[in-house]
């Protein structure tokens, strides 16, 4: 599939832009520089053409720590591209940092479209040609936000895509909508946590590259980055959520829909990885965040993070306390790590293929319910009596029990421990309902 890099400096309309393109809201949009900071693709289409589109942030020849680990990311985009959308800013004209990016273009060698952005009036369309210029062939003045002339430029970077591609080498979009692609039957996993917890590193360490911004200041990530890498497991998505610090309806801008991405990446992926800062331990807001992702149904992997700094005493008093915090999350595995060094950092892939196992176990009938007899024989519940289990659903298990009368609260729990212990089902949450039969 062609690839698209949608580069530029900061605040000229490049998220906007790709919102226009793929159809929907999907990268964060704010009046403020910076707000884009990793890598984000997306799928789009355009007369029967799919390509991948690309968001970076903006990129500066010189800057802060955080501007400069931006910066590559925008330039590693560009050289993976295979042309780029340069977004200038019609209202503003040429400025030294246009030209710098037009400079690092011409010695990258990708063929360039000049999208010159927020040309909503005429006048401001007929003054966009003086980036021209800037010395690429193609130049297309468009507003973003109100979608003048996007079908122009779409138009012509299919032309620039298809005209020298090899016979067979084009992706023909089958109508549906892009959303959709997602849905490849790839097992995701959501790296979720607190800000500053060492999401982003963690992310990067798994993935074997610098793919997410990481800095040493809350809030870096701001949206979620997806990446699908081959693994010793199989092939795997894993999403870089934004750090989430309070309830959605009390944030605002940038953040709450920073917080939209995170809440729709737990709902979406298969496994959580919950990343608590084992320096600091267990605080109220990793405790409600564990609740959200417990109620979300997919097994969780708790990542107990800058390990390595602890002394043998911390580290006993850190990991007894993150466990009993967490108590709820009884069939969790708790990972000792350090994401800067690599410490512990192999054992999260095996615990997440045990999650991925116990996920999706179904269990035949009968050895089910020669289980439940076994114990309901050791241990019989109290004024009632379990006639039948089936299990009804995978992702998580689910199962059915058929009884005489309502089964106690306590009693389920028990049946959930045993049935955990006999069938393997320890890394995954389990669904049980109980339905009355007369016996």
């Amino acid at each position: 599939m062609f690839k698209v890099a949608v580069v530029g400096r900061p605040n000229v309309g490049k998220s906007t832009l790709v919102n226009r393109i793929v159809g929907r809201q999907d990268a964060i949009v704010e009046e403020r520089s910076g707000v884009t900071r990793d890598r984000k693709s997306y799928v789009a289409a355009w007369r029967g053409h799919s390509f991948e589109l690309i968001d970076t942030g903006g990129w500066l020849e010189a800057g802060d720590a955080l501007e400069v680990k931006i910066s590559e990311q925008a330039r590693s985009a560009m050289a993976d591209c295979d042309i780029a959308l340069f977004v200038v800013d019609a209202a503003v004209g040429i400025t030294s940092e246009d030209a710098d990016v037009a400079e690092l273009l011409r010695r990258i060698s990708k063929p360039v479209i000049v999208v010159a952005n927020k040309a909503e009036s005429e006048s401001r369309r007929f003054n966009s040609w003086e980036f021209a210029a800037l010395g690429f062939d193609d130049l297309i003045p468009v507003s973003a936000l109100h979608g003048v002339m996007t079908g122009d430029l779409l138009d012509v970077l299919i032309d620039r895509l298809t005209e020298n591609a090899p016979e067979g080498s084009i992706d023909l979009d089958d109508g549906e909508n892009s959303e959709t692609d997602v849905d490849d039957g790839i097992f995701s996993v959501a790296i979720v946590g607190r800000p500053n917890v060492g999401k982003s590193t963690l992310f990067n360490r798994m993935v074997g590259d610098d793919r997410a911004v990481v800095h040493d200041m809350p809030g870096t990530t701001t949206d979620t980055v997806d990446t699908v890498i081959e693994t010793d497991i199989g092939v795997l998505r894993f999403l870089d959520t934004a750090g989430m610090r309070r309830r959605a309806k009390e944030a605002s801008g940038t953040e709450y829909y920073s917080m939209v991405r995170a809440l729709k990446a737990i709902d979406s992926a298969d496994v959580a990885i919950l990343v608590v800062d084992g320096q600091e331990g267990v605080t109220h807001q990793d405790q409600r965040l564990a609740e959200r992702v417990d109620a979300a149904g997919s097994p969780v992997v708790v990542v107990l993070n800058k390990w390595e700094d602890l002394s043998s005493e911390d580290k006993l008093i850190r990991g007894e306390e993150a466990e009993e915090k967490l108590a709820f999350l009884t069939y969790a595995p708790f990972i000792r790590i350090s994401a800067k060094t690599g410490l512990g950092v192999h054992r999260i892939l095996p615990a997440v293929q045990n999650a991925i196992v116990a996920y999706r176990r179904r269990i035949p009938t009968r050895e089910l319910n020669v289980a439940i007899s076994e114990f309901q024989t050791v241990h019989p519940p109290k004024g009632t009596k379990i006639l039948y289990a089936v299990q009804g659903a995978t992702d998580p298990p689910t199962f059915t029990l058929f009884s005489s009368r309502p089964i106690d609260a306590g009693y389920m729990r028990y049946l959930e421990r045993k049935l955990r212990e006999r069938f393997g089902l320890g890394p995954t949450p389990i669904k049980m309902r109980v339905r009355r039969r007369s016996d």
